[in-house]
């Protein structure tokens, strides 16, 4: 009996060594190696001050940069609030959901000047469902083109290169969609608002 204690307690701390120490160093190890950038968070760096992740949407307000989706979660990823991170959880029957979506829409047309009852994208209308994706499609890239161009006096075709520039092919040619990152985009357009004046 107290030799099966014995060996269970050294399989407990050999497999408490390999599994919690051994095995999480060797990952990151290789992680760090192979993968930095993503192991790291994928952050973008400008002119040395860390302004995001590649992977998280953040807020641009204003009619001179590109908007990302909507977020039900503020765009919040810490704990401070109850959707950090998060979708609404509204389901299509949802008076609050069907408010939301109208409020998003209206300010998109408004924000263009279009008519009221003019389509827009329906990812810049719906939240994602994790509240920060930090990608658009390049079609709702493309219907907000001429509202960027405009607010900083450039040429329509200029946005419109650079909106090309950043789509990103589905994942390995096939899964998911082509898609657009607004953060890089951004970033991009302001680089070249820079340069201009």
């Amino acid at each position: 009996m107290i030799k099966l204690i014995i060996q269970s307690i050294r399989q407990t701390i050999l497999w408490m060594i390999v599994t919690g120490i051994l095995y999480p160093i060797a990952i990151t190890a290789i992680a760090q190696i192979a993968f930095s950038d993503q192991a790291n968070g994928s952050l973008v760096m400008r002119d040395g001050k860390l302004v995001g992740s590649a992977l998280l949407a953040q807020q641009f307000v204003g009619t001179k940069y590109f908007w990302p989706r909507p977020s039900a979660a503020t765009y919040g990823t810490g704990p401070t609030g109850l959707n950090a991170g998060s979708g609404s959880n509204l389901g299509p029957t949802s008076a609050q959901l069907q408010t939301n979506v109208r409020a998003n829409a209206k300010a998109l047309r408004d924000a263009q000047k279009l008519p009221a009852d003019a389509p827009v994208p329906a990812d810049l209308v719906f939240a994602s469902a994790s509240g920060v994706d930090p990608h658009i499609s390049p079609e709702a890239a493309r219907f907000q083109a001429g509202r960027v161009a405009d607010a900083r006096g450039m040429k329509k075709d200029q946005v419109d290169a650079l909106v090309e520039k950043f789509v990103e092919p589905p994942q390995w040619g096939f899964l998911g969609q082509a898609r657009v990152n607004v953060l890089l985009l951004n970033l991009a357009l302001d680089a070249a608002d820079t340069k201009k004046s």
